[in-house]
């Protein structure tokens, strides 16, 4: 699912930037604040160290969207077996498609805010109209028809 996911984003990620969304280049102090952002999530639930394998990032204004996959610092996988999350009960495997993670994320003020996020999702979670009716401008495919 996770590379299904990865191919959808490469696919549309042409057509998407008509939609006036850009993303940050890496060494960027956007890219760091926003990886920033989504960290403590991932510690939380993955324990320390933790990178991040970036396969999209959109930022339009003071929304953003990331689609990552968390790994150890040097690209060391994360079993899930070993974390925080699956000590307390709180990132189950038979629960997760892997440990793929998407934010959404907003500005406020000079600080980014990973306000909707998940780990291991096995759907498309942002297409949904509440999400679409703040979110659309950096996420258009999954709002079609919303």
């Amino acid at each position: 699912m996770r590379m299904v996911l990865f191919l959808l984003m490469v696919l549309i990620s042409g057509p998407a930037m008509a939609q006036g969304w850009t993303e940050p280049a890496r060494g960027t102090p956007t890219r760091a604040a926003l990886m920033d952002a989504l960290r403590p999530h991932a510690l939380w639930l993955l324990g320390s160290p933790v990178e991040f394998v970036v396969y999209d990032l959109r930022v339009s204004g003071n929304l953003a969207f990331a689609s990552v996959y968390p790994q150890r610092p040097g690209g060391g996988e994360i079993s899930i077996y070993t974390t925080p999350g699956y000590s307390r009960g709180d990132l189950l495997p038979e629960d997760r498609e892997g440990l793929g993670m998407q934010a959404l994320y907003y500005k406020s003020g000079e600080t980014w805010v990973a306000v909707h996020w998940t780990i291991g999702a096995s759907d498309v979670w942002w297409a949904y109209e509440p999400i679409c009716a703040v979110w659309r401008q950096v996420i258009p495919e999954g709002c079609e028809g919303l």
